[in-house]
């Protein structure tokens, strides 16, 4: 696996504890073993995405509620609610990674952490985002 994708997984780990038990970015950060135990460059790709969707979560959950008009934040899947949030703050704010990796990535996280159904969830929220805010692939 790669360190990007080591990376984005960490990250979500993160926004999940973040999600669920509303603890402080700093402790979650601090306290989370397996980030402290990576390459400090697979780790400081996880907190800059872990941060920077805590950060933009107003704007990003604005968007994600625009484009699942039939789905609320709320009934969405953890797992598959902060996949879709991490991959709109990378689509956003990280314009090194070409969108269609950022969804690939998606896809392939969802399908080592969500249900059966979360890779076509994301994949099609995602590849909406993309169209509706004219966001080049």
């Amino acid at each position: 696996m790669g360190a990007r994708r080591k990376a984005r997984e960490l990250a979500l780990q993160m926004l999940f504890q973040y999600d669920m038990a509303g603890n402080e970015p700093d402790m979650i950060i601090e306290t989370f073993e397996d980030l402290q135990k990576s390459k400090p460059n697979t780790r400081e790709f996880a907190v800059k995405i872990f941060r920077g969707t805590v950060d933009h979560l107003a704007d990003i959950d604005e968007k994600i509620q625009a484009q699942a008009e039939n789905w609320r934040l709320s009934r969405m899947a953890v797992v598959d609610r902060n996949i879709i949030r991490m991959s709109i703050y990378e689509f956003l704010h990280e314009s090194d990674t070409p969108k269609l990796v950022i969804i690939d990535e998606a896809i392939e996280i969802a399908k080592k952490f969500g249900t059966i159904k979360s890779s076509q969830f994301i994949n099609g929220i995602l590849d909406g985002i993309l169209k509706r805010y004219n966001l080049a692939p």
